[in-house]
């Protein structure tokens, strides 16, 4: 293939693919005609539509093409259709093999399936060129060539290059100002389509118990606590020896005499129980001189 032709195809398939949304693989649709013709001249039909095309592609051929070949008898062609996947036509008795493309092909003006056609027939070529984005391909001797652009795609793909660039300009619903009452109505409305296809989420309902801090011993239970407020107990500290000490004549701290005995109360942890803790005597500093003197 000269290059010249070979970018005037990858430039149509372009065409296709950017504005009829085709994707590889390409379905190409090949009838009956076209196989006994490249098996006539023993033309590899496989390479020859992956070098027009210029991409990857998938032939494919209906039962009606099938029975037609079976009715030639052309044991070579058959086995060389056979090659190529079947494509339902949803025929129940055969008809023409293109009447049979043309059906499955022309869906209501649209190219509904987005088929590349790879026909010999020039009546069934002349049909599909009034329907927009249908690439026809055919044997020109032993040469396969693609077919420029109708005038039926050339008019889609102008219009609707014009429509991107124009579009939002000549929109009615463009630069519409919302009310805020409409955009509230609107957020309410993807909020409950969201609510609906939100999935439950897995996982624990609670707090993971290794994450959760441990319990001091100083904290009170629940049961030493009244109405949600925590009990608050005052603790008294003792006097040490040297601050007894510094009292004059032994005096002591109690009116009864009991020598500087406190008593004070003291509360564990959990406040269950009280113990009384006495303080011992301290001798002042006259009764340790009298007994130094006496020994004398």
């Amino acid at each position: 293939m000269r290059q010249k032709r070979a970018k005037a195809y990858k430039k149509q398939m372009n065409v296709y693919h950017y504005t009829f949304k085709f994707r590889e693989p390409y379905q190409i649709i090949v009838d009956d005609e076209i196989v006994t013709t490249c098996q006539k001249s023993s033309f590899d039909i496989h390479k020859g539509l992956t070098r027009t095309i210029q991409a990857e592609n998938k032939p494919m051929i209906t039962q009606c093409c099938m029975q037609a070949l079976y009715d030639t008898k052309n044991q070579e062609s058959i086995n060389l259709a056979k090659t190529f996947e079947r494509r339902k036509c949803n025929h129940r008795e055969a008809i023409a093999p293109a009447d049979c493309i043309h059906s499955i092909v022309d869906i209501n003006g649209e190219n509904k399936h987005r088929y590349v056609v790879a026909t010999q027939d020039l009546q069934l070529r002349r049909k599909l060129r009034k329907v927009p984005g249908v690439p026809l391909v055919y044997m020109n001797r032993s040469v396969m060539v693609m077919e420029p652009l109708s005038d039926a795609s050339a008019k889609y793909s102008e219009e609707w290059e014009s429509k991107k660039l124009t579009g939002g300009l000549n929109d009615l619903q463009a630069g519409k100002v919302v009310e805020k009452h409409e955009e509230e109505e609107e957020k309410d409305d993807e909020e409950a389509s969201g609510a609906l296809v939100k999935k439950k989420r897995k996982g624990p309902k609670g707090p993971n118990p290794l994450s959760v801090k441990k319990r001091k011993k100083g904290e009170a239970t629940n049961g030493d606590q009244e109405g949600g407020e925590k009990k608050s107990r005052r603790r008294r500290k003792h006097k040490k020896s040297g601050e007894m000490q510094g009292h004059e004549g032994g005096e002591s701290d109690d009116g009864d005499g009991n020598g500087g005995e406190d008593m004070e109360d003291r509360v564990n942890d959990t406040g269950d129980r009280i113990v009384n803790e006495t303080v011992e005597n301290v001798p002042t500093q006259d009764t340790t001189h009298q007994q130094e003197i006496d020994q004398e």
